[in-house]
């Protein structure tokens, strides 16, 4: 998973299992846009030790989702819900209430 919102996914999913220094660096980066200059200057560490701590952070959110796959299965739920939606006008109300539930 390389985009931003890939990202963005794995970290909502899976963020609460990472360590509280490892969800601040993650949140820097990818919901502030920081640079990794500008989060090892603020938190007084090197930019390589940023840069690894982020490179860990993702291998272990990428990791939970190859193991337990709730990303692919929300997406094929999301899949099958728009399928019911284009088959049927009336169950748009059902869907709703379904993807409200993911």
């Amino acid at each position: 998973m390389e985009t931003i919102v890939d990202k963005g996914m794995l970290y909502d999913f899976y963020g609460a299992l990472l360590t509280d220094r490892q969800r601040e660096i993650y949140e820097d980066t990818v919901y502030h846009d920081l640079s990794l200059a500008e989060i090892a200057e603020n938190r007084g560490i090197s930019r390589q030790g940023v840069a690894d701590l982020l490179k860990r952070s993702t291998k272990t959110l990428a990791e939970y989702e190859e193991k337990l796959g709730m990303i692919r299965r929300f997406k094929t739920i999301d899949a099958l819900c728009d399928e019911i939606d284009a088959a049927s006008p009336d169950a748009a109300r059902l869907t709703k209430r379904i993807r409200k539930e993911l």
